[in-house]
């Protein structure tokens, strides 16, 4: 099966957009903390993203997205309501671990706000008592907040420069739940690797188990490529096929960012070239547009 139809655009702030698409199939068979492989169209690039939302009745799934690659302005181009993605792989990924906390503490990260849903409904939903802790830079780029109001028994929305909520970083509202509560079973976090290296520590004293969702590069996304490898405790893991969850207390994040800064270069060259070849093709259809003088 071949394009899957845009059904739904939400743009979020400048470079945040939400796509949703048609895929009964997949919507009945994702679970909470899986993704999916994304090409854009035929010789598009494979791109690994977290499941945001799926609806079963409607048989969407929804992603959040941040415009910061070749492929993701691309994406945010290109991506509108009615166009198609060429091809999508998934849902990937080992399910999320629900049921087995009444006291958890559901925490979001810039984009990662967007993955953490699934998993604070789902908890609600298996009876959990649910803690939601948001972080943002500003209160102009925050989302989602009234669905996860909907969800969670408490909410905790942090900001960098404190224009809502707590001033500070999500580990603050961490330790704000962690202050008011003794009998936290279990810490989601999803969110940029710094912060989630930030979530596990400002729990590890407690011994409050630490669950963090890991999105390295990837290519296959069946464990054949090595791309996506991560150290966890003594053991190398690959996110693709024994994640993306992993005990955030385990997680080596050092050796995980330097990893990921290794393919910064080739990623600011494939978007300069892509801006480069834009700016061409804009100057040649304002050419072609032009009106030839007449001949004299």
């Amino acid at each position: 099966m071949s394009g899957f139809e845009i059904v739904s655009r939400e743009d979020f702030s400048a470079v945040t957009y939400l796509l949703e698409f048609r895929h009964p199939l997949m919507a009945k068979a994702a679970r909470p903390g899986q993704f999916v492989i994304v090409m854009a169209h035929e010789h598009g690039e494979r791109i690994p993203l977290t499941i945001a939302d799926f609806d079963r009745d409607k048989g969407t799934i929804t992603l959040v997205i941040q415009a910061v690659g070749k492929t993701t302005r691309e994406m945010q181009q290109a991506c509108r309501v009615g166009t198609q993605l060429h091809a999508v792989v998934g849902p990937m990924g080992i399910p999320s671990r629900i049921g087995d906390a009444k006291k958890v503490v559901c925490v979001g990260g810039g984009l990662g706000v967007a993955p953490i849903y699934p998993q604070a409904r789902a908890h609600k939903q298996s009876g959990a008592h649910v803690i939601g802790v948001l972080g943002f830079r500003n209160q102009a780029l925050m989302f989602w907040e009234d669905k996860f109001r909907a969800c969670c028994d408490e909410l905790i929305v942090c900001t960098d420069d404190g224009s809502a909520g707590l001033k500070g970083l999500v580990t603050e509202g961490i330790r704000q739940a962690m202050a008011r509560h003794a009998d936290i079973d279990e810490v989601v976090a999803i969110g940029p690797p710094i912060m989630m290296k930030g979530c596990a520590e400002a729990t590890r004293a407690a011994g409050i188990r630490t669950m963090v969702s890991l999105n390295p590069v990837m290519v296959d996304g069946t464990g054949m490529c090595g791309g996506c490898r991560v150290k966890v405790g003594d053991r190398i893991r690959f996110a693709c096929v024994d994640g993306p969850d992993f005990d955030g207390h385990q997680v080596d994040f050092d050796d995980l960012m330097v990893r990921l800064g290794r393919y910064k270069p080739a990623e600011q060259a494939a978007l300069l070239n892509w801006e480069a070849s834009c700016r061409l093709r804009g100057a040649a259809d304002a050419a072609a547009s032009t009106p030839h003088a007449a001949r004299p």
